[in-house]
């Protein structure tokens, strides 16, 4: 199928690649936008692609208030020049990443970060539940794995979507502003607080100990 000037400028816009990379692009994929970017991304041909090996220590420290005041978070957001932290588009999107935390509170950054055992854990019982329930044999293990990306498109924040965007990942999100800056832009660490969080517990366990004394 024939590929429009728009189409070109708008796949551009979106990922920085070079023009006939975008045209290749969405010949591959039939025209299919997400497709082409995808295409792009797998061939390292986006300028997020090409920047994400930079080293990104410059940046901010931002906060989010929530509820009243019941729900903060802190972020710690990466670029590559204090010029760029100085942009009006890199502390909105340290603004957005927060606010997002505030709203899903993701458990680890990245799936790299998950720990194996509790990635084994998860597998474990999808398995299980996958076969009680009457799956082939053949089957379980592209159930596992579907429910395992699930699961870390609900733990994750780089695969979580973006909540004032469903459509988007934060990753992908982040990827968007990479090229619309031209820097390298990274979200190194993040601390979500709930007021009260883990009081209930303590204090069942201390009288639990207390019993356990008498």
């Amino acid at each position: 199928m024939g590929v429009t000037v728009e189409q070109i400028r708008e796949i551009r816009e979106k990922t920085g690649a070079g023009i006939m990379d975008c045209k290749k692009a969405l010949k591959e994929s039939n025209g299919d936008f997400d497709a082409a970017v995808t295409y792009l991304r797998e061939k390292g041909l986006t300028a997020a692609s090409k920047r994400s090996g930079r080293l990104a220590a410059e940046g901010l420290v931002g906060s989010y208030i929530h509820a009243g005041g019941k729900i903060g978070v802190i972020v710690e957001l990466n670029c590559e020049t204090d010029f760029v932290a100085r942009n009006e588009d890199f502390h909105e999107l340290l603004k957005d990443v927060a606010m997002h935390i505030a709203a899903t509170n993701p458990q680890y950054l990245k799936k790299e970060d998950i720990p194996e055992d509790v990635i084994e854990h998860e597998r474990s019982i999808y398995r299980k539940q996958a076969l009680e329930s009457g799956k082939p044999e053949k089957v379980v293990d592209k159930i596992v794995v579907g429910r395992l990306e699930k699961y870390f498109s609900e733990v994750c924040l780089m695969e979580q979507a973006f909540v004032k965007d469903p459509d988007v990942t934060i990753r992908q999100l982040l990827s968007e502003k990479i090229a619309k800056l031209g820097e390298n832009i990274s979200i190194r660490r993040f601390v979500r607080f709930v007021v009260g969080e883990g009081m209930e517990k303590k204090a069942m366990d201390f009288a639990a100990e207390v019993k356990a004394a008498l």
